[in-house]
């Protein structure tokens, strides 16, 4: 397993001609398909590469969450309203 940052600096290099894929493979013992799944990889998500990804099941936890928050705002501020509807009342 190769870190993160590692194969940033192979990709990076190999892009700005700093090495040549070929020699990359070579001095690190690198296959041409695993190199060229980082490229494309990095190709595809820039800065973002390599980091994982949410799956779908995360997404979905993620919006379920943000719409239990927003029932609870939006009931927090129904409570707001009565409470001030009682204290208006004690008032008179």
């Amino acid at each position: 397993m190769y870190s993160r940052e590692f194969k940033l600096s192979i990709v990076r290099q190999i892009l700005t001609g700093d090495i040549q894929p070929d020699q990359a493979c070579r001095e690190y013992g690198l296959t041409k398909s695993i190199l060229s799944s980082w490229r494309k990889e990095y190709e595809e998500r820039g800065d973002k590469a390599f980091l994982p990804r949410r799956s779908s099941l995360h997404k979905r936890r993620i919006a379920e969450l943000e719409q239990f928050c927003g029932q609870l705002a939006f009931e927090n501020q129904k409570l707001k309203e009565v409470l001030q509807r009682i204290d208006c009342d004690d008032c008179l």
